[in-house]
């Protein structure tokens, strides 16, 4: 795995400065990490953190506190050429409890960090790879065994293979061609049970991801008109987001902007959440996963796109397309079911 995320992921090159995050669960890939990034030529940064901090943070701090940039992520973001992040969760429900009002006042203190960071992404300044590592908690979430888990992970990874590399180039020829194909088109229509939702894309361009940033990856992706999306939305899956999980989310928009919000479970968070800011009312990313090794949720789940909706909050979430669905592009039906039909890509 670290031959993959330094070689093919993050091309990590001679004289490179390398951040390694992560908590001190990711132990065992950290020490290859580093070792991987110092065979490279470059200068390994470890970042290594202590998972109840930003707990400790969230319930104790004053405004003050929870409005405070970190100086050495500022200089992190500013100055460093490739940053590998590994999630490796000790307790994914740590944060259930907080206050969300004290929760987005965090995430809106870290918008200019990230809208930095990926500027200098977009701009080829910083190459990045975020990755999953296996712990016991991620393991529960998934309803898997820590042994089960790590197949999964190691396995949606394509690392399994003889040569991971080749079958992720490969992989990615496939997500490339669907790209342009996508790109031709104006409007989609999205149909499914409790969903049918309308966006325009023309003018934005759709990016594919290849297992280069998010890993494992597999989708394609990118930023519809603001004021374009119609309809509703119920989502398959928890919504899960800072340790939160919220479920049943179902969004209706008009306009492009979210005006009605609800679900079973978390719903005070969830419109915390999308009162954040004016862009969190808005869809920022709209994206077909595509990754056949990815056959279930396991909770784990930008500027380049030419989208210009700008907000402290990004959350991912999934709505299962693999029965009872139809996706049509321009009028015309190009995916039923979990797969794009013949000629659409």
């Amino acid at each position: 795995m670290a031959d993959v995320l330094v070689g093919f992921c993050a091309g990590v090159r001679e004289g490179d400065l390398v951040t390694l995050e992560s908590s001190t669960l990711a132990a065992p890939l950290l020490r290859e990490l580093y070792r991987k990034v110092l065979e490279a030529g470059a200068q390994p940064l470890p970042r290594i953190a202590l998972e109840p901090l930003t707990e400790n943070l969230l319930r104790y701090g004053n405004d003050e506190q929870l409005a405070w940039v970190n100086p050495a992520r500022a200089d992190d973001i500013e100055s460093v050429d490739v940053r590998i992040a590994l999630a490796a969760p000790a307790n994914t429900k740590r944060l259930s409890n907080v206050d969300p009002v004290r929760q987005a006042r965090y995430d809106r203190s870290a918008e200019p960090l990230r809208n930095r960071y990926l500027e200098r992404a977009a701009a080829g300044e910083l190459r990045w790879v975020f990755s999953a590592y296996p712990t016991e908690a991620a393991a529960q979430d998934a309803s898997m065994s820590l042994a089960e888990y790590e197949d999964f992970v190691f396995g949606a990874a394509f690392l399994d293979d003889p040569d991971p590399v080749a079958r992720w180039q490969e992989f990615g020829e496939r997500i490339d061609r669907l790209a342009a194909f996508l790109g031709t088109k104006r409007e989609f229509r999205i149909v499914a049970d409790g969903t049918d939702l309308r966006l325009v894309t023309e003018g934005r361009t759709w990016v594919p991801s290849k297992g280069q940033e998010n890993f494992p990856d597999g989708e394609v992706f990118t930023g519809p008109l603001e004021t374009s999306v119609e309809g509703e939305i119920r989502f398959t899956y928890p919504g899960v987001f800072n340790a939160r999980e919220v479920d049943d989310v179902r969004l209706r928009f008009e306009a492009g902007e979210v005006v009605e919000a609800t679900a079973t479970r978390g719903q005070e968070f969830l419109r915390e959440m999308i009162a954040m800011d004016d862009g969190a009312r808005r869809v920022g990313e709209f994206a077909f996963g595509l990754n056949e090794a990815v056959p279930m949720f396991t909770r784990t789940a930008y500027p380049e796109t030419g989208g210009l909706n700008r907000s402290a909050l990004h959350w991912d979430l999934v709505c299962d397309l693999r029965s009872g669905s139809e996706v049509y592009a321009d009028g015309e039906l190009v995916y039923r079911d979990g797969q794009f039909l013949n000629g659409s890509s």
